[in-house]
């Protein structure tokens, strides 16, 4: 199975990505897959808070598999935002073990999380623009309102990798995991959140949730629309061709 969920200990479920080939890239099957657990989860009394995480060393989650399907219809839309939580409000709270590369729709999925914990080696960025793809995963709007302005237009326009300790610094992550495995670290958080009320942070997760969600379905429509306009974009096929062929674009 390309993503396991165990429950580690009691009340904390884990999700853990695999596809370590691509560095834990996710097709479109793995996405609605993952879409699918989150509902399950949400719906699971005994679930009480959620940990995150990748297989391996090297990868969180690169994102979308840009070797499969790039098509973006309104149904495949519907299954990446479900997936990435995009615009839905969700009642239990996601600790992100970020045990390595996390990149484009995996930061995009990050941004759906509630507290990130890396390891010391993890590097984050957001690459899209660099093969003239649109990161319509929500990276536009959540990633301003998370980490503000600046930091979000440096990140999405120059399409860089940063560092651990750079991402804390600007609260994209909340802390690097030093002196304990990032999962440990993760599922230790994850406990103490357990051992709190259940209505009372489910509540308070939900409120949260929604009003980002409400923000979110607020621009999908112009997110839509811009992500086709891109797509359609005599530089698409260009840019999609040299990350296949591991090249630079030549853009006109």
């Amino acid at each position: 199975m390309p993503i396991v969920v165990t429950q580690p200990v009691p009340h904390v479920m884990q999700i853990v990505i695999d596809n370590q080939a691509k560095r834990n890239a996710m097709s479109r099957e793995m996405l609605a897959e993952l879409a699918d657990i989150w509902d399950r989860l949400d719906a699971d009394d005994h679930c009480r808070c959620i940990v995150l995480t990748g297989v391996g060393e090297k990868g969180f989650c690169a994102g979308a598999d840009i070797g499969g399907d790039l098509s973006a219809s309104e149904e495949i839309a519907r299954v990446v935002n479900r997936a990435l939580l995009k615009t839905k409000t969700y009642s239990k709270p996601i600790i992100a073990a970020v045990n390595g590369d996390c990149a484009g729709g995996g930061v995009e999925l990050l941004l759906a999380t509630d507290i990130r914990i890396a390891a010391p080696h993890a590097r984050f960025g957001l690459p899209e623009v660099k093969w003239s793809i649109y990161p319509f995963g929500g990276a536009t709007t959540k990633l301003v309102q998370q980490i503000g302005h600046v930091h979000a237009m440096d990140l999405i326009l120059t399409g860089r990798l940063v560092d651990a300790r750079f991402a804390c610094e600007i609260n994209l992550v909340n802390r690097i995991a030093e002196d304990a495995s990032v999962l440990d670290d993760a599922i230790g958080t994850a406990l103490l959140i357990a051992a709190n009320s259940p209505d009372a942070v489910q509540a308070v997760k939900w409120q949260i949730s929604g009003a980002i969600a409400d923000h979110m379905l607020s621009r999908e429509a112009e997110e839509q629309r811009l992500g086709d306009k891109v797509r359609a974009g005599r530089n698409f096929q260009e840019g999609v061709t040299a990350f296949r062929e591991k090249r630079r674009p030549n853009y006109e």
